[in-house]
């Protein structure tokens, strides 16, 4: 099943606003320099990541985009990271995409195995499995089968909405927590976990973990 993963990527400046009382907005760029590099080099690792999408106003990201042979659908408007997805689901559709998989530009620990696990199961129908973030609230990551099965709508309470979008679409839903997929970096209590993670695990995130004592 061909599949090609979709990554937002928000115009660095105004990336990570939360992360101000801890950074100065220079360090908060070369974060996510770090992480978008991170996630774009997991998912070429990926065994069933056909191909990589990255949508993006940021001049930057494109071309660490580029750099690791990910395609660019340039977002002038920045609209949003669910405007962005939205717009590189219909890039995927017209490369052949059967399936989706969403990703934040956020998550640098991300394992590829993790992704695979995903992955792994074939789709009997229409489906979609949600990711959430480690507070259970939002969504890290999103599977869709078709890559049109439902509109993805990420932010505050996106968990809960997706399953009921995705149940309104007739497909079947389904939950997975990846750990490594769950740990997303928007506040400083975030950044705390994604350092501690990193100090239990050898290897990954080289990027992110080779900044960190630098900015932190």
């Amino acid at each position: 099943m061909r599949t090609i993963a979709v990554v937002p990527v928000k115009r660095f400046p105004q990336a990570k606003t939360r992360l101000a009382d801890r950074l100065p907005a220079r360090s908060r760029v070369a974060l996510m320099q770090a992480m978008v590099t991170d996630v774009l080099i997991a998912l070429r690792r990926a065994e069933l990541v056909d191909g990589v999408i990255v949508v993006t106003g940021e001049p930057i990201a494109e071309q660490i985009a580029i750099n690791y042979n990910a395609e660019v659908l340039m977002d002038a408007r920045d609209l949003g990271h669910s405007e962005a997805a939205v717009l590189g689901v219909g890039m995927a559709l017209s490369k052949g995409a059967e399936r989706v998989i969403l990703l934040p530009a956020d998550t640098p620990a991300i394992d590829p195995a993790e992704i695979d696990g995903l992955l792994s199961a074939a789709p009997e129908g229409r489906e979609v499995t949600i990711v959430p973030d480690r507070h259970g609230e939002g969504t890290n990551a999103l599977v869709l089968t078709p890559p049109d099965v439902m509109t993805p709508s990420f932010g505050e309470g996106s968990r809960k909405r997706h399953a009921q979008a995705g149940e309104a679409a007739g497909a079947a839903v389904y939950e997975s927590e990846p750990l490594t997929v769950m740990l997303d970096v928007d506040t400083g209590d975030d950044l705390a976990a994604l350092q501690a993670r990193l100090d239990e695990v050898r290897g990954g995130a080289s990027h992110t973990r080779g900044l960190l004592p630098r900015i932190l």
